[in-house]
């Protein structure tokens, strides 16, 4: 697969992803429908955290704040000026970037811990003060009601929460598909020199602060379309929604999917959505009370992050890409590498005259 088929084939996979998710949400229920909007959020939002983590080397304990300012900013235009939500969904993106590229330059020479308690005072602070600083504009406790209805063209049975589905797994492969072309372009590549070595990627003329700041631009812009997502999906934007424990959900998501890993974002995502839910059904069905069965699914997580780090050290898609290579090689034999300049097999040259060894005979005459 050459670098121009390779745009064609993500194409192709989002597509095919698509069709899957049309035909489950047609032949499931509405609270599965809900499920399948939801983890298109949390996709969204994990992709761009996984660029940010696992490609530029930058964590991150706040995304949910940017999260907040995209559902905040879709709510203000569609309840105020009545936009459609593809035009609120694209300023949203671009006003979450635009406060990515703030928090971007200011934390552009933090690293480590104090990168990640900058981020973690962000996440506290940001929601708070949306909500609290001017409870007119934006709700205070209670927030804003979102409204988002089903297109006439599709009639008045239409379920909304499959119109949900549809549009947020839609928006989420867009997102995919442009991070993962981002990820091998030249972009891409500065931001794992980054990674790797500052210090060499600086000697190798790479600009590690824009590099930095990009990378919080990007991943900043789709936390807001993911929060642009959630205020459709629920219907409400408030600040209760955007806590500390939905940005540490996040990062927990790309730890457990893998960090780097686009394909990643999906695993962690269904991990966090899906297993809650089944955990919490599994607490009632035994008749623990609620206080009990409300800790659960955080154990649940404890319990995953855990084994997956245990067993699958890269993460789930990790785990997957070792399964498949010990499948192929014992179906197919170990891997037979290409040559290259270095193992190349050495071509075969006659040598001349002057190279050839000496006869006997000529040895005798010169002696």
């Amino acid at each position: 697969m050459t670098m121009r088929t390779l745009p064609r084939y993500r194409l192709g996979v989002a597509v095919i992803v698509a069709v899957i998710v049309v035909f489950l949400s047609i032949k499931l229920n509405a609270f599965r429908d809900y499920q399948i909007a939801e983890i298109a959020v949390e996709v969204t939002a994990v992709a761009g955290l996984t660029v940010l983590t696992g490609l530029s080397g930058q964590i991150s304990l706040g995304h949910g704040a940017f999260m907040a300012v995209g559902g905040y900013t879709t709510a203000l235009l569609l309840l105020h000026l009545a936009w459609p939500f593809y035009a609120a969904l694209v300023v949203a993106a671009a006003v979450t970037a635009v406060a990515g590229a703030v928090v971007g330059v200011a934390a552009a020479r933090l690293h480590g811990p104090y990168l990640a308690g900058a981020t973690l005072l962000l996440g506290v602070a940001i929601p708070a003060a949306i909500a609290y600083a001017w409870p007119a504009t934006f709700g205070g406790d209670q927030g804003l009601t979102v409204a988002f209805t089903t297109p006439a063209f599709l009639g008045v049975n239409f379920p909304l929460t499959r119109w949900q589905a549809w549009v947020a797994t839609l928006v989420a492969l867009i997102v995919l598909v442009l991070l993962a072309n981002l990820d091998q372009s030249r972009i891409g590549r500065n931001w794992r020199a980054v990674r790797d070595d500052e210090v060499a990627a600086a000697l190798d003329g790479i600009n590690v602060a824009a590099a930095r700041v990009r990378a919080f631009v990007v991943s900043a812009a789709c936390a807001g379309v993911a929060g642009a997502l959630l205020a459709i999906v629920t219907a409400l934007v408030a600040p209760g929604a955007f806590t500390i424990t939905l940005s540490i959900s996040l990062l927990t998501a790309a730890v457990i999917g893998g960090l780097g890993s686009l394909p990643g974002a999906l695993w962690g995502s269904l991990v966090i959505v899906l297993v809650p839910t089944y955990v919490t059904d599994v607490a009632t069905s035994h008749g623990l009370s609620s206080s009990v069965g409300s800790n659960i699914p955080i154990a649940a997580y404890g319990a995953v992050l855990i084994i997956v780090m245990l067993l699958f050290p890269q993460g789930i898609q990790g785990g997957l890409r070792r399964l498949l290579s010990l499948l192929i090689s014992l179906f197919f034999g170990p891997d037979q590498k290409s040559p290259t300049w270095r193992n190349a097999p050495t071509p075969h040259v006659t040598p001349s005259a002057d190279e050839l060894p000496a006869s006997p005979h000529e040895k005798e005459g010169t002696s």
